[in-house]
C-alpha cells in the first residue's frame, strides 16, 4: 500500500489567500487537479486527481464518483481552513464526480463542487476533472489588448445568445459561422450572454450552478476556447455577461452547502431575491469574496475574455432593491446602500484592470447611483462602461408612437444629453428589449411596414452617431419579428425578404462609416465632440446634431421622425465648402424609395442655428441623413 498524504499535498499555508479574501486565483487550488504525490516507500510519484472542497462547518465530506462506483472516500479536513481535500490515485480527466457532505445540522447533501471547471448540465448534477491542453494562436490580439482604449477607440457590441443563434450549433461549429458573419457585419465586439454552467435553459445562464464551469451544451471548455480564439484572429473583441449578483436555487448547487449558509446571507432579508427566486452572495465573507473574483479573473485568464458586462449591478447596490419596508436590513450608518457589494465590486475592477490590461467592465446599472464608471481611486466603483438604460427607455418610448404623437414628447430623445457626461455610456438594445411580450423592435413601430422600416433604419442610424458606445442584440440587425427565444434559430430565412435584407445591409454600412471615422466615437466622452444643431425642432420630429474629432473633421447627423419630408431643410453648420452625404436610410440599397438624396453639398457662410455656416438639405421621411466635413475637402472646395 502506498504511502502518501492524503490531502494531495495541500497545506493550510496554500490557503491562507482564500480565507483573507486575497486569493484572486483560487481555481488553482480548490477543486479537481490533475496531480501528482510523493510516495514515501516507492520514493516515486503517484499520478492522480486531488480533490478540494470548502465546507468549514460539515462533520464529514466524502468525494464520490465513477471511481468508486459513487460510495465515497473519506476527505481530509486541513486544521484550520474550513477546506476537505483527497488525493485519489490513477485518476485523470473525465472523471465524473460529486461531494457527500454530512452537514452541521446532521443531514447529508450531495454537492456539485463549486470550482469544478467543467460539468454536465440538462437536469444532471455531476462534476467532470478537465484539465485544458489548448494551445492558444491569438497572441497578435493579446499583445494589442493590452493597449487598447475603450473609451477613444470605437465600439460596436453584437450582443449573443449562442443557442439561439444558430439552434443546435456548437462552439465550434459556431466558431467560423460567428465570425465570418459578424466580420461581414463590420461589429468589433460579440457579446455573449452567460456561458457558466447552467441547468434551467429558460433563463439564459442568469442563474448559475457552475461558477467556472462553461456550459457543457455545446462542448467543452476547450471548444469555447476555439470559438473565443477564432474571433480573436478574425480581429473581434469577445465580453461575457458575469452574474455575481445571485445563484441557481437547485439543492445540489451552492445554497446550504454545509448545512449553513456558506455563500448567501442566513437571512433572507439580505441573503434571497424575491424577483428572481434566488440566492445573494454573502460578500462580506472573505472566502466568498476569493471565490468571486477569482472567477473573474478566470474567465480573463483562462479564456482570453476582453470584457465582462456585470448583470443587475443595481440589485447588488441596494439592499431594498425591489423590497418594501420591513423586508430589508439597513447598513450600519443606517441607509440602504450594500456597503459590502460596493466594496466588492471596487475590487473586482480595480484587479482585473491591474491583472488584465486591455480588459473592460461594463455594468448593467438602471439606477442613478453616483460614479460607477469613476475610477476607484477617486471614490468610484471603477467599471470602464455602462449601459445607459435611460437612454434606452426614453428612445423606444419615442419611436413606439405614431408619428403624429412625437412632436409632443421630443424631450425623450433629447434628455440623455443632460446627463451625458456623468459617466461612460454604452447605447444599449439588448436581449431584454425583445422579450416577455414588450414585442420585437420591427413590432414595436406602428403603422405599415415601409414605416416600420423606415423608422428602425432611422432609428439605428440615430442611435450609431449619438455619443456613446453601441450595442445590439441579435437578430435586430435585420428586424426579426418574433420575439427572442433561446430554443429556436433566428428567422434567418427572412434576410432575403424586402425591409429585412435593407435593414441587414444598412447595418454593415452603420459599422464600416462608425469605425472608420474617428468623429464618431473619439470624443464620447468629452463634450467637444457632441454639440447639437437644433435639437428644438419638435413641431417637425427633426434632431441635428455635429460629431467632431477635435481635428477639424466633423459629421453632421440629421435625423427626421417625421413620416412627412422636406426638400429643403436648412442646418447650421462650423465650417464652410463641401460636405458629402456619406449616409442616408432612405436610399434604394436599403430597401427606401432613393428619393431625397444630397450628394455634395456646399456650406455657405449664411449664419444659422447659432453656427457660422449653413446649407439646405433634403430630409426623407422618417430618414436620417449623415453629412461629413474635413479639412482636405473643405479647403478643395
Amino acid at each position: 500500500m502506498a504511502n502518501y498524504d492524503l490531502a494531495g499535498e495541500l497545506s493550510g499555508f496554500d490557503l491562507e489567500g482564500f480565507q483573507s479574501g486575497g486569493d484572486t486565483e483560487c481555481w488553482k487550488r480548490l477543486g479537481a487537479h490533475v496531480t501528482s504525490v510523493y510516495d514515501h516507500d516507492s520514493g516515486q510519484r503517484i499520478p492522480g486527481v486531488r480533490f478540494s472542497v470548502w465546507a468549514p462547518n460539515a462533520q464529514r465530506v466524502l468525494v464520490a464518483g465513477d471511481f468508486n462506483f459513487w460510495g465515497g472516500d473519506e476527505m481530509v479536513k486541513l486544521p484550520g481552513t474550513g477546506v476537505w481535500s483527497r488525493f485519489i490515485e490513477q485518476r485523470g480527466s473525465g472523471t465524473m464526480y460529486k461531494f457527500k457532505i454530512l452537514g452541521a445540522d446532521g443531514v447529508w447533501r450531495e454537492k456539485a463542487d463549486p470550482m469544478a471547471r467543467f460539468a454536465e448540465t440538462d437536469g444532471k448534477s455531476g462534476s467532470i476533472v478537465y484539465e485544458s491542453d489548448y494551445t492558444w494562436g491569438d497572441q497578435s490580439w493579446m499583445g494589442q489588448r493590452a493597449s487598447w482604449q475603450a473609451h477613444e477607440s470605437p465600439l460596436s457590441i453584437y450582443e449573443v445568445h449562442l443557442g439561439g443563434w444558430r439552434h443546435g450549433l456548437s462552439y465550434r461549429q459556431a466558431a467560423d459561422e460567428l465570425a465570418d458573419y459578424v466580420t461581414w457585419q463590420g461589429y468589433t465586439h460579440v457579446e455573449f450572454m452567460p456561458l457558466a454552467e447552467h441547468p434551467f435553459a429558460p433563463s439564459w445562464g442568469y442563474q448559475v450552478t457552475g461558477f467556472f464551469a462553461p456550459t457543457s451544451r455545446y462542448g467543452t471548455p476547450d471548444d469555447l476556447r476555439y470559438l473565443i480564439d477564432r474571433l480573436h484572429q478574425a480581429g473581434i473583441g469577445v465580453i461575457m455577461d458575469w452574474v455575481p449578483g445571485h445563484f441557481a436555487t437547485d439543492e445540489w448547487s451552492l445554497v446550504k452547502f454545509d448545512g449553513t449558509s456558506l455563500y448567501e446571507h442566513a437571512d433572507p432579508r439580505q441573503g434571497f431575491h424575491q424577483d428572481w427566486g434566488t440566492y445573494i452572495f454573502n460578500y462580506g465573507r472573505d472566502e466568498v469574496k476569493s471565490f468571486l473574483v477569482s472567477n473573474a479573473l478566470y474567465w480573463c485568464q483562462e479564456f482570453h475574455i476582453d470584457g465582462l458586462r456585470v448583470d443587475a449591478v443595481a440589485s447588488m447596490l441596494y439592499r431594498d432593491y425591489s423590497r418594501q419596508p420591513g423586508e430589508w436590513i439597513p447598513n450600519i450608518y443606517g441607509g440602504n446602500e450594500n456597503l459590502e457589494a460596493i466594496d466588492f465590486l471596487k475590487y473586482v475592477t480595480s484587479h482585473l484592470y491591474q491583472r488584465c490590461p486591455g480588459v473592460i467592465m461594463v455594468a448593467e446599472e438602471s439606477t442613478s447611483f453616483a460614479g460607477v464608471t469613476k475610477r476607484v481611486d477617486q471614490g468610484g466603483l471603477g467599471f470602464g462602461l455602462k449601459w445607459n438604460m435611460g437612454w434606452m427607455n426614453d428612445t423606444l418610448r419615442y419611436v413606439e408612437l405614431d408619428p403624429i404623437y412625437r412632436q409632443w414628447h421630443h424631450n425623450l430623445i433629447t434628455f440623455a444629453t443632460v446627463y451625458q457626461y456623468s459617466e461612460n455610456f454604452i447605447l444599449p438594445i439588448s436581449h431584454d428589449e425583445v422579450v416577455h411580450g414588450k414585442g420585437s423592435m420591427i413590432n414595436k413601430i406602428p403603422q405599415d411596414d415601409w414605416r416600420k422600416f423606415a423608422t428602425l433604419r432611422a432609428y439605428y442610424a440615430f442611435q450609431w452617431s449619438f455619443p456613446g458606445k453601441q450595442l445590439i442584440f441579435m437578430g435586430c440587425e435585420f428586424g426579426q419579428r418574433r420575439e427572442f427565444t433561446e430554443s429556436e434559430s433566428l428567422e434567418w430565412w427572412v434576410t432575403g425578404l424586402w425591409g429585412h435584407r435593407g435593414l441587414q445591409l444598412l447595418f454593415r454600412d452603420l459599422n464600416a462609416l462608425y469605425r472608420q471615422r474617428p468623429a464618431l466615437w473619439k470624443l464620447d466622452q468629452d463634450p467637444a465632440g457632441f454639440r447639437w444643431i437644433n435639437g428644438d425642432d419638435y413641431s417637425a420630429n427633426v434632431f441635428s446634431w455635429l460629431r467632431s474629432d477635435g481635428q477639424g473633421r466633423h459629421v453632421a447627423c440629421v435625423t427626421n421622425f417625421s413620416a412627412s419630408p422636406c426638400s429643403a431643410y436648412r442646418i447650421g453648420l462650423p465650417e464652410t465648402g463641401r460636405w458629402r452625404e456619406i449616409l442616408n436610410t432612405n436610399a434604394s440599397q436599403y430597401d427606401g424609395n432613393g428619393d431625397y438624396g444630397n450628394g455634395d453639398l456646399e456650406a455657405v457662410s449664411l449664419p444659422y442655428d447659432n453656427l457660422p455656416a449653413s446649407t439646405e438639405i433634403k430630409l426623407p421621411a422618417l430618414a436620417s441623413v449623415w453629412l461629413e466635413f474635413t479639412p482636405e475637402d473643405g479647403a478643395a472646395s
